[in-house]
């Protein structure tokens, strides 16, 4: 039992900083240039879940939960749901293409549950946009430094698993829990999180776009309980990362640390490793005009995770095309974008986007694998000659993060079939704009005004 004891002592300095994290967020309000960035991954979130909603699943899903659970809160055009179908709905729209923020630290994305979750409770308790960011901003905090320390095991998918961690600290702050019934939340979460298996995106299976559904979910109902006065055991998180995680040793940043500011938004709809060859190939298809007939074979230089991750080829569904780095490059070169559209049948199985997926070698790039450094090179073979283009660095990084117009116009392209041009502006610039501290239900309005909103799909 002493040796137990001790290694899980070992832990100590990673408790103490989240902690720390959660003591400093929970004692005052979101510093300016946090909540700006929880205020535009708000906007970025929101943008991806309505453009899901393209999906049949989805739809079906948002039909089924709303018929069983009716509520106060809505997407446009849909049907009314309680906070916890919301929830569900919300976050499986928000990843469906794959096109929603993530932190390269914590390797997921603590946001998208977290919006989740926050959005359709706050509203609920008719809060102001400022509550929602404060909790946001907690929560994101909690849940990046949990990515970063608990690092799942060889056949695990991230998104059922700590995200939940960074819920419960969020939701726990939005309903007025103090410092210790915050970390309560936290450990009573620890104590159950999913074995998610990566499994689903091997096989095509759309299963994995539950998994932020699902901590979503944990988040809320262990939030509640520590506000119920349920308990936890104090070391429920070190004996997880001793028994059940791939713990990383390395000390967590400083609780001062914001993190947030670190987080990307993806200018494109598929795995984040798959941007960097991607923009090479929309920089090569500039150079041919959009033409890709004269190409005869194509080779990508990337870095290891990459292909570990990104590595299927022919990908016969959405989900699996999202993780290839040959379907990103061969979409971004036939139609020079990779939005929600590409995963549509009609381009999704069209003739030249194949042939070109199909010329695609993948090679490791030992170099950049070596400096634990992201990048592509990407070679072309032409009719012309030979053409290649190299990046290292890619809009949405924390260092080249989207600018304001990127943002907005992201937005408006993925809510378009739900929204005017107008609404979706106004509800961008109000949201990233507000300066006093506004009520959500008003903001919200402005996508979804009152007399919209129903009860059945």
């Amino acid at each position: 039992m002493r040796a137990e004891e001790g290694d899980l002592r070992r832990w100590d300095a990673h408790l103490a900083v989240l902690h720390a994290t959660v003591a400093r967020h929970a004692a005052r309000s979101a510093e300016p240039e946090a909540a700006q960035q929880a205020r535009r991954l708000l906007v970025d979130t929101v943008g991806c879940a309505i453009a899901g909603r393209h999906a049949r699943e989805v739809r079906q899903l948002e039909a089924a939960v709303a018929d069983c659970e009716p509520g106060g809160f809505a997407l446009p055009d849909g049907p009314s749901m309680s906070v916890h179908a919301a929830a569900q709905v919300l976050a499986m729209a928000a990843t469906w293409d794959e096109a929603c923020e993530g932190h390269a630290l914590a390797h997921g994305r603590p946001g998208v549950p977290l919006v989740a979750a926050l959005l359709p409770l706050a509203l609920q308790r008719d809060t102001t946009l400022d509550a929602f960011v404060d909790a946001f901003v907690l929560g994101y905090e909690v849940g990046a430094r949990c990515g970063a320390w608990l690092r799942i095991r060889p056949g695990m998918h991230v998104d059922a698993n700590w995200p939940a961690l960074g819920v419960a600290a969020g939701v726990a702050r939005l309903i007025g829990l103090p410092a210790a019934g915050i970390v309560q939340a936290i450990d009573i979460a620890a104590c159950q999180l999913a074995t998610s298996l990566y499994l689903p995106v091997t096989q095509g299976r759309t299963a994995r776009n539950t998994y932020l559904g699902h901590s979503a979910s944990l988040g809320l109902q262990a939030a509640f309980a520590s506000a119920a006065g349920i308990d936890a055991p104090a070391d429920a998180l070190a004996h997880y990362a001793n028994a059940h995680a791939a713990a990383a040793p390395q000390a967590l940043p400083d609780a001062e640390i914001t993190l947030l500011l670190d987080a990307y938004l993806k200018p494109f709809a598929a795995v984040r490793h798959v941007h960097y060859g991607a923009v090479a190939a929309r920089q090569l298809r500039e150079r041919l005009a959009g033409d890709t007939r004269g190409i005869q074979g194509i080779a990508l230089k990337v870095y290891e995770e990459a292909i570990v991750y990104c590595g299927n080829r022919a990908p016969r569904t959405p989900i699996q095309a999202q993780f290839s780095l040959s379907f990103g490059i061969a979409a971004m070169l036939r139609f020079g974008d990779i939005d929600p559209s590409v995963y549509t049948e009609a381009r999704f199985d069209d003739a030249e986007l194949r042939r070109l997926e199909a010329l695609v070698v993948l090679k490791p790039d030992a170099e950049l694998t070596a400096r634990k450094q992201r990048g592509a090179t990407l070679v072309m073979e032409h009719s012309s000659g030979r053409l290649q283009e190299a990046v290292h660095t890619i809009a949405g990084d924390a260092a080249h993060p989207l600018d304001r117009a990127a943002l907005v116009a992201k937005f408006r392209r993925y809510a378009a079939r739900s929204l005017a041009g107008e609404r979706a502006a106004l509800f961008c610039n109000t949201a990233l704009d507000a300066q006093q501290d506004i009520e959500l239900r008003l903001l919200w309005q402005q996508l979804v005004p009152l007399h919209t909103t129903s009860t059945r799909p």
